[in-house]
């Protein structure tokens, strides 16, 4: 057995990751998760042609952070999740996003999806 896909990580999620139906479609259950923020980064929204995830998420429009000054802030919910789930993820967002580790308010170092460069 790979004990790697059963090891937790972070997941920070701002947007459609902390709907109910996305995270039963990818992960096959409902994530628990505790508040926290992002620093260094603003919302902006996107328009999604993808239609798996439109269909999923029920919207055509997403947001997506991007870095901007230190005193901004996005705030959402941190995940535990499995690598395995990290991977899910990776598949369900769209070319736009790119998966980075930051570290949130709390201190906690987390994945999140930002705007890709």
């Amino acid at each position: 057995m790979d004990k790697s896909k059963h090891v937790a990580v972070l997941l920070f999620s701002y947007g459609t990751l902390q709907d109910k139906a996305v995270q039963m479609a990818n992960f096959g259950r409902h994530l628990s998760g505790r508040a926290d923020s992002l620093p260094g980064y603003t919302l902006h929204s996107i328009m999604i042609d993808d239609p798996s995830v439109v269909a999923l998420s029920g919207k055509s429009r997403h947001m997506i952070a991007k870095r901007s000054h230190a005193s901004d802030e996005v705030t959402g919910m941190v995940f535990e999740i499995t690598a395995e789930e990290l991977a899910a993820a990776d598949r369900y967002e769209v070319a736009r996003y790119s998966r980075v580790e930051v570290t949130l308010r709390s201190g906690v170092k987390a994945w999140v999806y930002v705007g890709a460069k």
